[in-house]
């Protein structure tokens, strides 16, 4: 397998981030470790946060939780809503950081299939102004490419 292993992070001239990589791993599989609560709380986030709560209810109107922990024992939780149902082709859902609330953002995801076992994954977070979306994007980098060297891990093994 071939797949690109880079992260990229696009914070083009709108109020979005864009967040594209291919996995070696076929569709399903990259879909099945997005979604279910026990394969999520094994590769999302920076290293060196703990995953302590996972709630993935991926459905029209089911919620989702996710709180984790630094070696200090802080706490940071984010939380938000699915809306339509969630497919590979397209996952729609809220997201909101606790610590700053009422900053919500739109995510969708989608994932392509590339042939040959391969995957690639585009997401995109909508924020309702520029400052929020800088501000995300000035915290969110080293969270997502751990969480995705991680999630390379676990599709190895499924």
């Amino acid at each position: 397998m071939n797949a690109t292993k880079e992260t990229t992070i696009e914070t083009p001239g709108t109020h979005a981030i864009t967040i594209s990589r291919d996995f070696d791993a076929p569709v399903d599989k990259v879909f099945r470790a997005m979604t279910e609560p026990e394969l999520i709380a094994r590769w999302m986030g920076p290293k060196y946060l703990t995953n302590v709560e996972i709630v993935n209810d991926a459905h029209h109107g089911g919620t989702w939780k996710l709180v984790q922990r630094d070696p200090d024992g802080n706490e940071y939780a984010f939380r938000g809503v699915f809306h339509g149902e969630q497919t590979p082709e397209l996952s729609m859902r809220t997201f909101e950081w606790l610590g700053m609330p009422g900053h919500v953002s739109f995510e969708t995801l989608r994932l392509e299939d590339l042939g040959d076992g391969r995957t690639r994954s585009v997401g995109v977070s909508v924020f309702t102004t520029t400052e929020d979306r800088d501000g995300m994007a000035a915290n969110m980098e080293q969270g997502v490419l751990d969480g995705y060297e991680r999630l390379d891990e676990i599709l190895e093994s499924l």
